[in-house]
C-alpha cells in the first residue's frame, strides 16, 4: 500500500529544493551557561563583555583575545545570503544544494506525484510556522505521523515511510520538541538500513538526517549517515562533483565540534577544491566553506591561515558586489577577528569601523539587529583591551539606547547592555556606578525572569565582585552565595556554572579569613567541575591548580602539594608557548 499524505497544500518549489528556505532556526535549549570563562593572560587590561544571547535568558560569553585565539565565530556570514540558490549549504538549519536533488523524475518537471505530496506537506507546515500557527502545524504534524504509524503498524516500511517521517522530523526540529525528533529519526534508521543506496530519496533523506543530528548534539550519528550519502553520490557522480558540497560540509562540521580538526580541515580544503573546479576561484559559493575553515583555524590558534581565509572571502565579495556592500562588510568583521587573534588590535579596530559604517551608509541591515549590535561589541571589547575605553564605553551606551528605544526600558535583553556597561566603569575603577547599573540590571532580570531563574546568577555574580572591590565583602559573599545556590538547583552541584560561582565565592571568603581547609576543599570541587566539563589541560584548571598548591603549602600537605605542583608548571609552560605563538 502507498504511503498516503494529509492535507497537501499548493507547491511554490519542489519538497527537495524547499528545504532551502526552511531555516528553522531551532535551537537545543541546554540547561547550562553556553560557554566558561576561558583566558590567556596577557600583559594588557582586558574587558570580559557579553553578546547577544543565542538562547533567551542566557548570555553567551565572548571574549577578544589579543595574541591568542579567539572563541568560536558567528556562522551567518551573511544574514541575506542564501546559499541554496548556488547550491551550497551553510549548515545552519535546513539549507541544502539545489545540485543533489535535481535528478529527473516521473514527470514533466522532474517531480513524481509523492514528491509533489511531500512537497504540499512541507510548504503548508513552512507556512504555518513562519505565520505563527505553531500549534496547527504540530497539529498537521501530528495527524500525518499518525496516518503513517497505520501503515508502519500494517508492515509499510519502505522508503515512502521514511520520506514522510523525515518531513515530519524537520517539522518538529522546527517547533522545538527535539525528543520526539529522536524518537523519529530512530524509525527512520531502522528503514533506510535495509534499503538499497540507490532507492529514490534515500540521499537527500540522509543529508537531512545528518543535519538534524548535528543540531541535537549526536555527532556520531551525523557522521555516519553523512558518510553513507557520500559514498551514495561519489558512486553515482565521481569523487569531484557539487553534489557531494553539503554532505561534505556536514562532516566537517562535526568533525570540527568533535575536536578532529585536521580531517576537519582536509574536507573544508576537499570542498573548496571541488567548488573551484566546477563554479571557479571566484565563486560566491566559495564563501561558506572559507569561512568554516577560517573559523577553525581561529579555534586552533592558526591566525594566518584564518586570515588568509578570510581575505580571500572579502575579495570574492568586493568583487562580486563592491567594497561598499554589506556583504563585503561582514567580511571585513571576519576579517577582524583574525587580525585581534594575531593581536593586530588597531588594524582590527579600523575593520570593524569601517565594517559598521558601510553597513549604516548601504541600509545593508537594520540598526537594531543582533549582527550590527555583536560587532558594537565586539568593536568596544576592543577599544578597551588598547586602552580606549571612553570610545567603547560609548559604544556600549549606544547599545544600551538602541535596546531600550526599540524594545523599552523594563525588557530583559537590557540585562546584557548593563553588565557590558558595568564592566566597562569596573575597568576605569568606578565601582560605585557600576554598582549602580548592576543593581539596575538585577532588578530587571528579577522582574522579566523571577527571583530564582538562573538568569540572574549573571549580575548577581557581577555585583558580587564590583561589592568585593568596594570592599564590602559580607555583602559580596551573601550575594555570591545566593548566586551558587540558585545555580545548584538550576543545574547541578557539578555543572560548570556551578564552578563559576564557587570560583568567585572562595576569593570573596579567602579576604574575609576562612578557615583555610574549608577553601581548600571548594576550590578542589572546583577543580573536579573544570576537569569534567573542560578537560584536565585546560587553562582554568592551571588557574585554579595554583591556587590549590598555594593552600597545601599553606597547610603543610607537601607529598600532596609536590604532584600537583609539576602538573601546574607544566601547564603554566604550555600557555606560555601558546601567548608566544
Amino acid at each position: 500500500m502507498a504511503a498516503s499524505i494529509l492535507l497537501p497544500s499548493s507547491s511554490f518549489n519542489t519538497y527537495r529544493t524547499s528545504l532551502v528556505s526552511l531555516n528553522f532556526h531551532s535551537q537545543l535549549r541546554h540547561q547550562s551557561i553556553s560557554s566558561f570563562s576561558v583566558s590567556v593572560q596577557t600583559h594588557k587590561p582586558r574587558l570580559k563583555l557579553y553578546m547577544i544571547p543565542a538562547i533567551p535568558n542566557v548570555t553567551r560569553q565572548f571574549r577578544l583575545k589579543p595574541f591568542a585565539a579567539i572563541g568560536s565565530l558567528q556562522s551567518h556570514v551573511s544574514p541575506h545570503q542564501n546559499n541554496a540558490a548556488s547550491g551550497v549549504s551553510s549548515q545552519n538549519g535546513f539549507n541544502r544544494s539545489r545540485t543533489l536533488f535535481d535528478k529527473a523524475r516521473n514527470s514533466l518537471d522532474g517531480m513524481s506525484d509523492f514528491e509533489r505530496q511531500l512537497q504540499g506537506l512541507f510548504n503548508e507546515v513552512k507556512t504555518l510556522i513562519m505565520t505563527g500557527n505553531k500549534n496547527d502545524a504540530v497539529d498537521l504534524l501530528q495527524a500525518n505521523y499518525e496516518a503513517v504509524k497505520e501503515q508502519l503498524n500494517a508492515g509499510a516500511k519502505g522508503m515512502e515511510e521514511a520520506a514522510i517521517l523525515d518531513v515530519i522530523a524537520l517539522g518538529y526540529m522546527a517547533v522545538g520538541q527535539l525528543k520526539f525528533v529522536r524518537s523519529l529519526l530512530n524509525v527512520i534508521n531502522e528503514i533506510i538500513n535495509d534499503q538499497k543506496d540507490d532507492e529514490p530519496l534515500l540521499d537527500s533523506i540522509l543529508v537531512h538526517m545528518g543535519s538534524m543530528y548535528s543540531s541535537l548534539g549526536e555527532f556520531e550519528k551525523s557522521l555516519l549517515v553523512n558518510q553513507r550519502v557520500t559514498d551514495i553520490l561519489e558512486n553515482t557522480h565521481g569523487k569531484n562533483s557539487v553534489v557531494l558540497v553539503t554532505p561534505l560540509l556536514g562532516m566537517a562540521k562535526v568533525l570540527s565540534s568533535t575536536g578532529k580538526t585536521k580531517k576537519a580541515v582536509d574536507i573544508y580544503h576537499r570542498v573548496i577544491r571541488i567548488l573551484e573546479l566546477s563554479r571557479g576561484t571566484e565563486s560566491e559559493d566559495l564563501v561558506v566553506p572559507l569561512f568554516g575553515l577560517g573559523n577553525l583555524y581561529i579555534k586552533e590558534g592558526r591566525a594566518k591561515d584564518a586570515e588568509n581565509s578570510f581575505i580571500r572571502i572579502l575579495n570574492i565579495y568586493t568583487k562580486l558586489h563592491g567594497e561598499n556592500d554589506g556583504r563585503s562588510a561582514l567580511a571585513m568583521r571576519s576579517l577582524a577577528h583574525a587580525k585581534c587573534a594575531k593581536g593586530n588590535a588597531n588594524e582590527a579596530i579600523d575593520l570593524y569601523k569601517k565594517a559598521l559604517q558601510i553597513i549604516k551608509d548601504s541600509s545593508y541591515m537594520p540598526f537594531d539587529h543582533s549582527m550590527m549590535e555583536n560587532m558594537r561589541i565586539d568593536l568596544a571589547e576592543l577599544l578597551h583591551v588598547v586602552g580606549r575605553g571612553r570610545e567603547g564605553r560609548e559604544l556600549l551606551e549606544e547599545c544600551l539606547l538602541i535596546t531600550e528605544k526599540v524594545k523599552g526600558k523594563d525588557d530583559s535583553s537590557l540585562v546584557t547592555h548593563y553588565v557590558n556597561l558595568a564592566a566597562s566603569y569596573s575597568q576605569s575603577k568606578d565601582f560605585v556606578m557600576a554598582e549602580r547599573l548592576l543593581r539596575t540590571s538585577l532588578d530587571i532580570i528579577k522582574m522579566s525572569e523571577g527571583p530564582d531563574n538562573p538568569s540572574v546568577t549573571f549580575p548577581m555574580l557581577h555585583l558580587a565582585v564590583t561589592l568585593y572591590h568596594l570592599k564590602r565583602d559580607e555583602e559580596a559573599e551573601q550575594i555570591a552565595l545566593e548566586a551558587l545556590h540558585i545555580r545548584e538547583r538550576a543545574f547541578g552541584n557539578d555543572s560548570l556554572p556551578v564552578g563559576e560561582a564557587l570560583d568567585c565565592l572562595v576569593s570573596i571568603q579567602t579576604r574575609l579569613g576562612k578557615d583555610e581547609v574549608e577553601l581548600l576543599e571548594q576550590l578542589k570541587r572546583v577543580l573536579r567541575i573544570q576537569e569534567k566539563e573542560l578537560g584536565s589541560e585546560s587553562e582554568e584548571v592551571m588557574i585554579t591548580l595554583k591556587k590549590v598548591v598555594f593552600y597545601l603549602d599553606k597547610l603543610g600537605k607537601k607529598d600532596e602539594k609536590f604532584a600537583l605542583e609539576k602538573r601546574s608548571s607544566r601547564l603554566r609552560m604550555k600557555y606560555k608557548r601558546l601567548v608566544q605563538y
